[in-house]
């Protein structure tokens, strides 16, 4: 494999696992939005999915961003009459994040992300060696 196929697989990687850390910091910053009409419906949680591209000029497949989506799980609710938006019956609807599987989530990406800069610092150090020894 030459060097420009591994960094450019591994910038790849990197590219997509910021794009998963920039969805679930936006998770996190919205875990207690809640709507702000009575009744309404709050943040939904958004989710990242992944799929690899097949690069011709390098001859190597590529990891993209296939679709951030929404999650469909329905919204825990809480009674609280004095919140805005409070329906008829005092509930309000909560938002669909649960803040322990986001930190889990970025764990993950933050792992990726950290392995594909160190196969980059490898590619690097190695073109490095290769270009003194010429």
């Amino acid at each position: 494999m030459e060097f420009g196929t591994s960094l450019a697989i591994s910038a790849s990687g990197i590219s997509a696992q910021s794009a998963r850390l920039r969805v679930i910091a936006e998770n996190l910053a919205n875990a207690n939005s809640t709507g702000q009409t009575p009744g309404s419906n709050p943040y939904r949680r958004q989710t990242i999915t992944f799929q690899d591209a097949y690069n011709q000029k390098l001859n190597a497949d590529l990891v993209t961003v296939a679709n951030i989506g929404t999650d469909s799980s329905s919204f825990p609710t809480k009674y609280d009459p004095s919140n805005p938006a409070a329906n008829a019956q005092g509930y309000v609807k909560l938002p669909n994040v649960n803040s322990f599987v986001e930190l889990m989530d970025m764990q993950q990406a933050e792992r990726s992300y950290d392995a594909n800069l160190s196969v980059m610092n490898a590619t690097r150090g190695m073109l490095t060696r290769t270009l003194g020894l010429i």
